[in-house]
């Protein structure tokens, strides 16, 4: 895959992800994806993936919109920037407007997606819906130790510290 082929799927991705249709979502991933949603936490395979976009995702969202842009592909690694918004459908916060600023990891195998991350300021989403600031705290607090028990945050914190050359 090359840096076109990257961009059309992120485009096909986007917009399968808008239209609530799980399944069609899931068929960018290998059967052995793993997803990690920074609210939904890590869903693995196609089956898990399809479920948390249709159960979870579109339970909670409505006019949702994504776009990538400025994609980045070489050796089977592609990041983009996105844009994304949506109206809340959860009771506390129905119809509240989000808009989220995101950067997304894709790893590619035979030109589908074996792993997605994504990186966003969820603190961001949640002052838009207008979550109290305890409830924030308790889900800053399970966020910090998700990335702390990180298989690469764990090796990454077990290295020493390079020593700038002078």
């Amino acid at each position: 895959m090359d840096r076109d082929g990257f961009a059309r799927l992120l485009h096909d991705f986007t917009l399968s992800a808008e239209s609530g249709d799980g399944e069609r979502f899931a068929r960018h991933f290998t059967e052995d994806a793993i997803y990690y949603d920074y609210i939904y936490g890590p869903h693995k395979s196609r089956a898990e993936i399809a479920r948390m976009m249709e159960q979870m995702f579109h339970r909670d969202a409505d006019d949702y919109r994504w776009e990538m842009f400025d994609p980045v592909f070489e050796n089977g690694t592609g990041y983009a920037w996105s844009l994304s918004s949506f109206r809340s459908r959860v009771p506390q916060f129905e119809g509240q407007r989000v808009v989220i600023d995101g950067m997304s990891r894709f790893l590619i195998r035979d030109g589908l997606i074996s792993e997605y991350r994504e990186s966003v300021n969820g603190g961001v989403a949640m002052a838009q819906l207008g979550v109290e600031p305890e409830r924030m705290s308790k889900v800053f607090k399970r966020w910090a130790g998700w990335l702390k028990d990180r298989p690469e945050t764990v090796a990454y914190l077990a290295r020493p510290r390079k020593v700038p050359d002078k």
